[in-house]
């Protein structure tokens, strides 16, 4: 059966046809957003949810939503979405961060230029009839130093555009290395240090914890006389009423708003002060981000439904379509290795470490990472996904951490998964043959060489003779056919592992009967995903 995805804010027609190109069944219904209660009541007929941000995904929605796999934002920002109730439920969240980049570069620079040259003001009043030239006294861009908090995506083609108008560019944000700020042509500075230079004051972040209120009445009061402050960006980064008393006072000569901390915003210290330029939310606001950013959240969602690619995720690692299909038997090798792990320990685990070797060292280690904990949390929560794992075993006090290295056997590349509980360290390795199947090459230090299938049976025993004689006999006195036998040992005459890979699920019977022979310290049937 096709996927079905809801359209429930409007897209373009373009991106709804880009669905039904690709065999997706979609509902396309773009008021249906702002009807919480109808939202609710069919939610939970669609794996997949296309929204703007009319629609609000609350908690309520998405426990809603028992279908839903990905919910996808044409846009930035994601305020509408619960992304940890979205997280804790394996679903998706993703957005779509470059289509828009450009034209919500271009808008703080056009109101940076609005505010320096009191344009609006200067408009109004000739449409008025007046003609109050010596009133609207501007200043120039040129030679001005431009101060730009976040220079990610949109920030950096801010920096590009400010020096193109022959400006002196500043940056304040932590993720941004020297190389990269050499490389966009800025000079690299503290947010206090910003404070103090910049004539000009550009916000290109997300809202988080770190970023609330980022131009506080305190850091507001470090800004240089005469400073005017853009925010382009998202709403809350700003102390409005400070920045209104400082407009009143005229230490800052202007502002030019395009989001605030409550929207829509009918109310606000901002409106009605001279010099302040405001609109509504236009950064996206132009015919080709519009355009671009539907028809990249329809490829998105398309790509994720049918392939499982991975793009622009915002709580799980993304993973191309180009590296879904290198790394699609890699995923699922890891997800059996934890799950391998998962079958077999009944007590809780301390702590996770994943060896990647080879080639696999090269891969997306996050999606790796991810697949392999969501396999260790499937045996006592088969609802978890890739998504949902890393929020549980967080949860559960579970510390992951990661080693790669180069080649260092007879495999081009092999994953080793190593966990420890109060009482034990248990260890799974395995790789992917040339043929794309995974194989399990190694258990408790003991190599071997395992199919993984559907239904299996493992067992430990002393390496004493008779024992594959017993497995196959009492195998066969309970009807289990034996599709794959796997042997190995430590040492001769040491501990002895069997991995059998059988048709069916073991019944209970032939369990009983091999504890019974007292040959056998450990008797566990397993099964996978396959």
């Amino acid at each position: 059966m096709a996927p079905k995805v809801l359209i429930s804010d409007k897209l373009s027609e373009a991106a709804v046809q880009i669905f039904k190109d690709r065999g997706i069944d979609v509902d396309f219904q773009p008021d249906l957003g702002k009807d919480k209660d109808k939202l609710l009541e069919v939610i939970g007929q669609y794996d997949g949810l296309a929204i703007r941000s009319a629609t609000k995904a609350t908690e309520k929605i998405i426990a809603a939503a028992t279908n839903l796999k990905v919910i996808g934002r044409a846009g930035i920002g994601v305020d509408n979405v619960d992304r940890e109730a979205a997280s804790r439920k394996g679903i998706i969240v993703m957005n779509t961060p470059f289509g828009n980049m450009i034209t919500t570069a271009e808008h703080a620079i056009a109101m940076m230029f609005a505010v320096a040259r009191q344009i609006p003001e200067a408009s109004a009043s000739t449409h008025a009839g007046k003609w109050e030239k010596s009133k609207f006294m501007g200043v120039e861009l040129t030679g001005k130093t431009l101060g730009v908090i976040g220079a990610g995506n949109i920030g950096s083609i801010v920096c590009d555009r400010a020096r193109g108008l022959k400006m002196k560019v500043i940056a304040m944000d932590p993720f941004l290395s020297e190389e990269r700020a050499t490389e966009i042509g800025v000079e690299k500075v503290e947010l206090d240090e910003l404070l103090a230079r910049a004539d000009f004051i550009t916000l290109h972040v997300p809202l988080t914890a770190d970023t609330k209120n980022i131009l506080s009445a305190e850091n507001l009061a470090k800004t240089k006389k005469g400073v005017r402050i853009i925010n382009c960006a998202r709403g809350g980064l700003v102390d409005e009423a400070a920045l209104a008393e400082l407009l009143k006072s005229g230490h800052v000569a202007g502002a030019a708003f395009d989001v605030f901390a409550e929207e829509p915003a009918t109310e606000n210290p901002l409106f009605n002060l001279p010099n302040v330029v405001v609109t509504p939310h236009l950064g996206a606001a132009t015919t080709e981000a519009q355009e671009n950013v539907a028809l990249q959240v329809a490829e998105q969602m398309s790509d994720y439904l049918l392939t499982g690619a991975v793009q622009n995720a915002l709580n799980m690692p993304s993973v191309t379509a180009e590296e879904a299909k290198i790394m699609g038997p890699w995923i699922k090798l890891s997800g059996h290795l934890g799950n391998y792990i998962g079958q077999m320990t009944d007590e809780p685990i301390k702590a996770v470490n994943i060896l990647f070797d080879g080639e696999v060292s090269t891969m997306n280690l996050k999606a790796l990472t991810a697949s392999t904990i969501a396999g260790i949390m499937k045996a006592s929560n088969p609802d978890v996904n890739m998504v949902s794992a890393p929020v549980v075993a967080k949860e559960r006090g579970m510390k992951i951490s990661t080693t790669k290295q180069d080649q260092s056997g007879a495999f081009e590349g092999y994953v080793k998964v190593t966990i420890v509980t109060d009482t034990r360290e248990r260890s799974i390795a395995g790789t992917v043959f040339s043929d794309g199947k995974p194989r399990f090459i190694q258990i408790k230090g003991i190599n071997i060489d395992a199919e993984v299938g559907e239904h299996m049976l493992y067992t430990t025993n002393d390496d004493v003779p008779g024992i594959i004689g017993t497995l196959g006999t009492l195998l066969g006195k309970n009807e289990v056919n034996i599709a794959n036998f796997t042997l190995g040992r430590a040492v001769q005459k040491g501990e002895a592992i069997a991995l059998l890979y059988i048709d069916a699920p073991m019944p209970q019977s032939a369990i009983d009967d091999l504890k019974a022979t007292g040959l056998f310290k450990q008797v566990k049937p397993l099964s996978f995903d396959i």
